[in-house]
This record gives C-alpha cells, sequence and structure tokens, in this order.
C-alpha cells in the first residue's frame, strides 16, 4: 500500500488552473521535497491533498482510503506566515491541539495526552516554554512548537510547507534531525522546499513541481540540471560546483 496517492489533482483560482493534473504515488518511510519556482503550485499541492482548499478534480487516498477517513494518519505544519500568532495562547495549548484527533473535539485532554504533548515539546527543544505565549517566542521557537504539535498528533503521513524559512541555523538543524527520527520510524514526510543548494542532502526523493509535475523519483536520478531546466526555465541562474541556484537565490547572495 502507498502512503499516499494522488490523482489527477486540479486546482484553479477564477477559473485558471494553477495546479492541473497531478498524480503521484509515494513510497513509505522516505523523506520527499517539493520543489518548484514561486507560483508553482507547490503549497497548493498540500492545501489541495488536504482539502483545504477546493479542488476542481482528483482523488487523495492514504494508504488505498480516501483521505477523509484516513485523517488521523496525517500530520499538518502550515507556513508560519500563514498563522496568526497573536492568538493567546500557549506553546503546550498548540501542541495539546495535535492530539484532538485521537480525543476528540468536546473531551478534555487525559493526563497521558498532556504527558505526551511535553514529550514532543521536549523533542524539539521547547518544553522549558511551554507555558510561554507563542506571540512571545521567536519565529523558529514558533516553527518548533508547530512542529511539536505534529508530532502530537502521532501521524503516519506528515506534510510541512516551508519549515525552514525564516528559521535560524539551530532550529533548522533541530529540523532536520525531527525529520530523520520520522523517518528512522517508517514515516513518509513531504516538505516544501526552496533551497536547492540542501536538497540531496535533506531529502531521499524529489518532486518537481511548476503548476503541472515535471518529474518525481528518488534525488540522485530525478535532481539533475535538465530537469531542473524544465522546472525553473531561465530562472534557474546557473550551476556552480555541483549547486543549483535559482534567480531569487543569487540576489540574496
Amino acid at each position: 500500500m502507498n502512503p499516499l496517492k494522488v490523482d489527477n489533482l486540479t486546482v484553479a483560482y477564477q477559473k485558471k488552473p494553477v495546479l492541473k493534473e497531478v498524480s503521484f504515488k509515494v513510497p513509505e518511510g522516505k523523506l520527499i521535497g517539493i520543489i518548484g519556482p514561486n507560483g508553482a503550485g507547490k503549497s497548493t499541492l498540500i492545501k489541495g491533498i488536504l482539502g483545504l482548499i477546493p479542488k476542481a478534480s482528483g482523488e487523495v487516498s492514504i494508504y488505498d482510503k480516501p483521505y477523509n477517513k484516513q485523517r488521523k494518519l496525517v500530520g499538518y505544519v502550515p507556513q508560519r506566515g500563514s498563522v496568526d500568532w497573536d492568538f493567546p495562547t500557549n506553546a503546550i495549548d498548540v501542541v495539546l491541539m495535535g492530539r484532538y484527533g485521537h480525543i476528540g473535539w468536546v473531551k478534555r485532554p487525559k493526563k497521558e495526552d498532556i504527558e505526551f504533548a511535553y514529550s514532543c515539546l521536549e523533542k524539539v527543544g521547547m518544553k522549558e516554554f511551554a507555558n510561554r505565549q507563542i506571540s512571545q517566542l521567536s519565529g523558529g521557537q514558533q516553527q518548533r512548537v508547530f512542529l511539536a504539535r505534529a508530532l502530537a498528533q502521532d501521524a503516519t503521513v506528515y506534510f510541512m510547507d516551508e519549515p525552514f524559512v525564516g528559521v535560524d541555523a539551530a532550529t533548522e538543524k533541530a529540523i532536520i534531525s525531527l525529520l530523520n527520527e520520522l523517518k528512522a520510524r517508517g514515516k513518509t514526510v513531504l516538505v516544501v522546499h526552496h533551497d536547492l543548494q540542501t536538497v540531496k542532502e535533506y531529502f531521499d526523493w524529489v518532486m518537481l513541481l511548476n503548476v503541472k509535475l515535471i518529474e518525481i523519483g528518488p534525488a540522485n536520478l530525478v535532481f539533475t540540471l535538465d530537469n531542473l531546466q524544465k522546472t525553473y526555465g531561465g530562472r534557474l541562474a546557473f550551476l556552480e560546483k555541483g549547486a543549483f541556484l535559482t534567480e531569487s537565490q543569487t540576489r540574496e547572495e
């Protein structure tokens, strides 16, 4: 059984396709980077899979069953910029939200749920900030809290939308450590990622996307200059010492 299978997924805004007829399946226990230029539909792909936005067509299955019957198996880390960080809640309560799929929204968390939530915070180095308001945390700390919430879901398939954006080096290292721990436990993790220089280091598989699916497969086979040029076109600026850079990345140098 495939942890994720997507058939003919199309998403359109005002009748204009931003994701067109995307079909793929992924193997179990892999870290999969979703790569493509701005506006390629990377975040839209995740939101379409999760039913967070309406789709024009397509089917999504998790372990060969419709997604809406397998929600408990799925964890999600949204883009940090899409979250209202002024919402009056603390870190431990955010993490406990990840348990509601197991305990239900109307039931109070049990002692074991609370202990599990604290252990998730500890795994991302945030246990000492459990009672801190999320608005008082740094960007990297906020991202760690949302990773802890995903861990609290105790999912089998994880979707993470640009978890490395706007975080410090220590947080990026902590995220990679966590991803590899999830992989070691047989979890499947799909990550929207923009830094081409770290793709081969971080991911087993790569999905190249630009409205349509360009290619998907093992990183050592798929992450090639030819495929990247198909994906980025003129926005792939140059190749230096085996590292691919996009035009926007060269401006940051």
